[in-house]
Parts: structure tokens; C-alpha cells; sequence
């Protein structure tokens, strides 16, 4: 009896701390991100990562390698998909050649304001979920890129200033803006802007005034040329199979974290943009609005790249497009 009993006493213990152990388990997940930690949407990262271990109580915890350190950006959407990482952040324009979709945002002044981007989003996320459904990852949260500009060594006064200069540029569509404008327009990584710089394979950028600083641009340029005009888009995606294998009270944690980290990017994008343009000239850049006639042509080409889209795009996208139309 006295053998039974304490076999009885030890399975009651170990079972005892089989539950305290699984009551205290915690699951660890890394992310991806491809910016630097001074980059407002990295920061906002770290916000929505707090958000996600405080609102579990530790239970989910994710381990961020920013900057491109854990990989290059354009590898960390195949990766968060394999579950090399379960957990990553995009930017969206870099596959508009799959689906035309990723590519509305970054047409001239389809969104030109932080609210009209904002509307699109909205219209966009239907499609998007679906899309991103289909090649196993779910989009938790969006960041708004600020309005962008040209770096150049010289100043900006009209069109002709652009002719024959070797642009980087980072999506098709932006590529066929510059293109029209009069560059000679190349698609680079980011991470290459300052090798391109040093080497002549480019003497201008059109991007915002954060990759700017990310990139200390004020090395290779002299002029920043605010247009505005485009306001596209990075996402917080998630490998599907491993969300939905959390427990259901994490997998709402983590959606509630990132539906706060797409409304604090959006305030953050705004609230840092007039400060970034303080950043670069405080670094000796002189800053200045486009001409009214680059505007008009950015608009103009705008409208002919939407003609071109909407000539490719499926029924369906365009009713994404006719949905955030009818909203302005």
C-alpha cells in the first residue's frame, strides 16, 4: 500500500507540474524587417511587438532582426512563407508584378494624402486578405510610406532638369514615372542605393525623405524636391499555418495588436514627415516643393498609368478601385 501510495503521490506531482508548465509555456517566433531601427516603421514595429507580449502576459514573444540583418527584404516574404522566420514586414509595390493590386498605391496621386491612402487601404483589404490567403501568409497590419521626392545633385527648377539623369527607383510603376519624366530609371534594392552611388549607376533617387536619412543621402545628393504624389505601402505578414495553430485568444491578441500598429503608423508617418525634411536640412540638403509644372506632369502621368492599370487589372481589383473612388 505504502509502494501505491507514493506511486499515486509522484504521478499526482508530475502532473501538477506538467500544468504549471504548461500554464507558464511561452512561444517564441522571430521577424524579419528590412529598415533601420531609426525608421519610424521599425519603431512602430517595436510598439506592436510590446503590444503583442504584454496583451498575452509574456505567453507569445517575437524576437526582431531589423535593418536586413536577418535577411534582404525581398527575401522575407518567401521566408515568413516556408517558416524560415513566421513573421515579417514588406513592401507591398516590390511584387506588382504578380497582381496589379500591389501596384495601385504606387500610381501618381491615385492616393496623393495620408487620408486618400488611408481610404485605399481601407478598399484594398478584402482583396488583399484573399490574395495573401491564397499563398499562405495573413497581413496583420499596414504602414503608409511618407509622400515622396527627388534627390538630386543639382537643383530642380522644371522637367528639364531631369533629362538623361540615372534614377533608382524601387517598384514598375515607379520606374515607368520616371521613365516619363525623362530619367533613365533602374529598379535597385535599398540596400545597393549607396554602392549605385559610388560606382555611377545612379545620380538621383525618387523615394521619401525617411529612406533619405536611412541612407544618409545627403552624401550622394544636394537637392531634395518635395512632390508628395505617392503614399505606398509595407506589411506585417504572418505564415498562416503557424497563426492558426495559436490558441485563439493569441491569434485575436495578435490581430488587435495589428490593427493598433496600422493606425499608430499612420500618425507616425504624418507626425515625422516635417521633422525628416528638418533631418535633411540640418544635413546640408536644401529642400524645396516641386515646380507647379512637374506636378502637372506627375498628374498626367498618373492618369495614363491608371488607364494602363485598370487595362490589366481583373474585375475584381477594379472594383477595389471603384470602391475607394466612390468614398472620396
Amino acid at each position: 500500500m505504502n509502494v501505491l501510495l507514493k506511486a499515486r503521490t509522484l504521478l499526482a506531482a508530475t502532473a501538477l507540474a506538467a500544468g504549471a508548465s504548461a500554464a507558464t509555456a511561452e512561444t517564441t517566433w522571430t521577424m524579419a524587417s528590412g529598415y533601420a531601427d531609426s525608421n519610424f516603421m521599425t519603431q512602430n514595429i517595436q510598439k506592436f511587438i510590446e503590444e503583442v507580449e504584454a496583451s498575452t502576459e509574456g505567453e507569445l514573444k517575437i524576437t526582431l532582426h531589423s535593418n536586413g540583418t536577418l535577411m534582404k527584404l525581398d527575401a522575407i516574404r518567401r521566408a515568413v512563407q516556408t517558416e524560415q522566420v513566421q513573421i515579417g514586414e514588406i513592401r507591398l509595390g516590390s511584387y506588382s508584378n504578380e497582381d496589379p493590386m500591389y501596384n495601385l498605391a504606387g500610381l501618381p496621386f491615385v492616393a496623393g494624402d495620408y487620408d486618400s491612402a488611408w481610404a485605399l487601404m481601407q478598399a484594398q483589404k478584402p482583396y488583399f486578405d484573399e490574395l495573401f490567403d491564397g499563398i499562405g501568409l495573413k497581413v496583420l497590419a499596414y504602414q503608409p510610406w511618407p509622400g515622396q521626392g527627388f534627390y538630386t545633385k543639382e537643383p530642380v527648377n522644371g522637367l528639364a532638369d531631369f533629362e538623361g539623369q540615372k534614377l533608382r527607383i524601387y517598384s514598375k510603376a515607379t520606374q515607368d514615372m520616371g521613365n516619363a519624366l525623362g530619367f533613365e530609371a533602374t529598379i535597385l534594392p535599398f540596400a545597393e542605393i549607396p554602392q549605385a552611388f559610388a560606382t555611377g549607376l545612379i545620380d538621383a533617387l525618387f523615394t521619401s525623405p525617411q529612406t533619405g536619412i536611412d541612407i544618409q543621402a545627403w552624401d550622394n545628393t544636394n537637392y531634395f524636391t518635395a512632390a508628395g504624389a505617392i503614399h505606398t505601402k509595407n506589411a506585417i505578414v504572418v505564415n498562416k499555418d503557424v497563426f492558426e495553430a495559436l490558441p485563439e485568444e493569441l491569434q485575436a491578441a495578435l490581430v488587435a495588436a495589428g490593427e493598433a500598429a496600422t493606425a499608430s503608423g499612420w500618425e507616425m508617418s504624418k507626425a515625422t514627415y516635417a521633422a525628416q525634411l528638418d533631418i535633411l536640412a540640418e544635413n546640408g540638403m536644401t529642400v524645396t516643393e516641386a515646380s507647379p509644372e512637374i506636378i502637372a506632369k506627375l498628374k498626367e502621368i498618373g492618369q495614363s498609368m491608371m488607364s494602363e492599370w485598370e487595362a490589366t487589372a481583373s474585375p475584381e481589383a477594379k472594383a477595389v478601385l471603384e470602391t475607394y473612388q466612390s468614398g472620396l
